[in-house]
């Protein structure tokens, strides 16, 4: 069995769009980069069940990160346009009589499936012909008529393409990294730690100082003792440099192996990860100075995830937003080389005690049934079982 793109996804825009549109939805998207990728394409299924126009979506502003890159920044627009044709309809500019007006914002916090967006918000759509919309992270996609999932799929999957220049830059980032090579997502910044709320004894004083601030920034206190331990046994804290390098290392990944950290700014305890794998590359070392600082975080985030989905094989020490994009589109496209590390069974185990060879062991054991075979992990709704 294998899991491919449903039949009715790719024959979704056999079903005609209906003439008139019942008013125009902008989708507010925030959060990082995937995150934002996620709900946009959440907002085009929506807007395909309420026959609504879709034009061009909002992206969060972000100080903190840095952050001022929009969609079009980001992703080929004309590109996304000309491939949702037949899917949903899809608009650069407003008609004038809308055009000057903030769309009316409608609250979609609680609106998981097709019933709920028709009952409570179709009627805003119809009274105000101009809404924006954050869709609610838990949806219930499977209840959507096939046309309006198979909207959402095409946007994800096949309708997302990076901006040209951005693709460039992508390209030639590929270009320089030796082949072959494993991409790695390694999640271990301040901010990342502080959210977790997991406590790390033996950090730097460096870490501990940057931990410290990201901890006051979020207001989220670490838990202490029996909770401290329930909460990591429970696999909620991110792996540090150090505990991946040993991961990788039990599943016989050579020290030479190219890898290609994909990772944000500020990462911290990296040396946990260089002293053993020694061939690591990063976009601030392959793109020149001017390049790289230039970039925001979003487009950053766009490089790393280009380079992970062609990439020969991709490593995730967390099952973020990111992970679950790239996972899902490298079985879209047949690289199946993709593995989550567990963080939950690195903690089980060294809770036991076990250590060196044995620890080795214990964690090839747990990982070796784990490379992800096909199903795509950010829309799983977008895939349907095949016998070969």
């Amino acid at each position: 069995m294998e899991w491919r793109p449903c039949k009715w996804w790719l024959q979704g825009h056999l079903t005609a769009l209906p003439l008139e549109t019942n008013g125009y939805i902008r989708v507010d998207c925030y959060g990082g980069l995937n995150q934002m990728r996620r709900d946009f394409c959440d907002g085009v299924g929506v807007a395909r069940l309420l026959n609504a126009t879709l034009v061009l979506p909002k992206f969060e502003v972000a100080s903190y990160w840095n952050e001022s890159s929009g969609f079009a920044d980001v992703y080929d627009l004309d590109y996304f346009i000309q491939h949702m044709n037949g899917f949903v309809k899809v608009v650069k500019t407003l008609p004038p009589e809308i055009a000057t007006k903030e769309p009316v914002p409608v609250d979609c916090s609680k609106r998981k499936g097709q019933f709920d967006y028709v009952e409570s918000v179709l009627p805003s759509l119809l009274k105000h012909k101009y809404i924006s919309i954050t869709p609610a992270m838990s949806q219930r996609r499977d209840r959507y008529p096939l046309y309006a999932k198979a909207a959402l799929c095409q946007a994800c999957y096949k309708a997302l393409r990076l901006a040209k220049p951005l693709e460039t830059k992508a390209s030639k980032l590929l270009d320089a990294i030796p082949k072959p090579f494993l991409s790695l997502h390694l999640r271990f910044e301040p901010d990342m730690v502080a959210y977790s709320q997991c406590q790390y004894p033996g950090l730097s004083p460096a870490s501990i100082k940057a931990v410290e601030a990201a901890v006051a920034l979020v207001e989220r206190k670490p838990w202490t003792g029996e909770l401290a331990r329930v909460w990591r046994q429970r696999g909620k804290c991110p792996l540090t440099p150090n505990e991946t390098a040993l991961i990788l290392q039990s599943l016989s990944i050579p020290p030479t192996t190219n890898i290609y950290l994909a990772a944000g700014d500020g990462l911290m305890e990296i040396e946990g990860l260089t002293n053993i794998y020694t061939n690591i590359f990063t976009k601030s070392s392959l793109l020149n100075e001017e390049d790289f600082t230039s970039m925001h975080g979003n487009t950053k985030a766009a490089l790393d995830y280009y380079i992970s989905i062609n990439s020969d094989s991709y490593i995730a020490t967390y099952f973020g937003n990111m992970d679950k994009m790239v996972a899902a589109m490298r079985a879209f496209t047949g690289l199946y080389k993709t593995l989550f590390l567990s963080r939950r069974g690195f903690a089980e185990l060294t809770s036991q005690g076990l250590r060196g060879k044995e620890l080795m062991q214990a964690l090839w054991k747990v990982h070796r049934d784990e490379f992800v075979a096909g199903r795509g992990s950010a829309l799983p709704e977008c895939y349907c079982e095949f016998k070969l």
